[in-house]
């Protein structure tokens, strides 16, 4: 078995609970790397060799979300849509969208965790 982290690409508008959220999952065994626009994901999509998850907020974006949707579910890689309370209505479409799972925001750590484990087998 590899040594390496796994890859997981944390997409949020907001930098800072990105950057909460890849020190959390740093502590846990996971390299995290960030990306806060439609910019910086296509940068990593193209220059990442791996990226074993992708936890997408889809809070803040526009209708070019649901491109990247299409352009994961293309790059088969498995994502997990975040969203804020007032955006639970999303959950049918982010699902349909090809998300593995949908969660709402204040994230539960120990949900995540386990969630991401069981997705990444680790």
């Amino acid at each position: 078995m590899s040594d390496e982290k796994p890859i997981i690409l944390s997409v949020d508008r907001n930098r800072r609970n990105s950057e909460l959220l890849a020190q959390f999952l740093a502590k846990q065994g996971y390299q995290v790397l960030s990306a806060a626009s439609q910019a910086e994901i296509e940068s990593v999509l193209e220059n990442t060799k791996k990226i074993e998850l992708v936890l997408l907020d889809i809070s803040g974006f526009d209708r070019q979300i649901w491109s990247l949707c299409q352009r994961l579910q293309e790059k088969a890689i498995p994502f997990i849509a975040i969203a804020a309370p007032h955006q639970a209505g999303m959950q049918q479409a982010c699902l349909a969208c090809g998300a593995l799972g949908f969660l709402i925001k204040p994230l539960v750590a120990q949900n995540l965790l386990h969630l991401i484990r069981n997705l990444l087998q680790k």
